[in-house]
């Protein structure tokens, strides 16, 4: 008699649209992706409500929407080097052209996001450099369609891309991509990117987030929150 196969609970964060139960623990993916949403909603409420004069919350925004865009980037390119290609080759060899659709929507939609957020940081750039209602006018469309697309795509690769790494991906390869993605982020973020991806988790979830980790990492993450937190409260003090 064979024994059920029991598969890890997956996360299930604010805003997230689908559940890819498997054999593969996505935490690291739902993380990230509630990350995303979460700033995006601050960015959206900051710009339309920092007044045009604080041009040392507009310096702030700027700032921090220069270490959002480089997260997200190097969140993609990690996805497009290591982890859709693996996938998208198991999904060719079955022949499973709709799967095959889904893969290859990963990339294209990421190619429409790079000149969104490129168009972003041009409107942040104006507003640190001559803030008036133009500029925060022409900022607000950039950055309210930005935030449609990115959710857009966030739903589709939770309700089409996640699952298949579930059913594609060998315990091996999702080991190997667990681990490129790892290694993804530059070394200089780290004391950004811890603090930035636990923002907003109930404490269950970053002690589960962590368990795993070692002591020192759990250990940093108290001493870098606080001034995490200091730059969260002046670059979205308004919002």
């Amino acid at each position: 008699m064979s024994t059920p196969t029991t598969h890890p609970v997956q996360l299930d964060l604010p805003g997230q649209t689908h559940v890819a139960d498997g054999p593969h623990d996505q935490a690291g993916m739902y993380v990230m992706h509630h990350a995303f949403r979460r700033d995006l909603a601050r960015f959206e409420a900051a710009v339309r409500q920092t007044p045009l004069g604080d041009r040392a919350t507009w310096k702030a925004l700027a700032g921090r929407w220069a270490a959002f865009t480089e997260v997200l980037h190097h969140h993609h390119r990690v996805e497009d080097e290591s982890i859709w290609p693996l996938v998208l080759g198991h999904a060719r060899e079955r022949g499973d052209a709709e799967s095959v659709e889904t893969l290859e929507a990963m990339e294209a939609e990421h190619d429409t996001i790079d000149p969104a957020l490129a168009a972003c940081t041009e409107g942040f750039a104006s507003m640190v450099d001559h803030p008036c209602a133009d500029h925060r006018n022409a900022l607000d469309v950039r950055i309210t369609d930005l935030r449609a697309g990115l959710l857009d795509h966030l739903r589709h690769e939770e309700t089409g891309a996640l699952p298949l790494i579930q059913v594609l991906l060998s315990a091996e390869e999702f080991d190997s991509c667990e681990k490129a993605a790892g290694k993804a982020y530059p070394l200089r973020r780290i004391p950004f990117i811890l603090p930035w991806a636990m923002a907003g988790l109930p404490e269950e979830v970053v002690t589960r987030f962590l368990g795993g980790a070692a002591p020192q990492l759990k250990h940093m993450l108290r001493l870098l929150r606080p001034r995490f937190e200091r730059g969260e409260a002046q670059a979205f003090r308004h919002a």
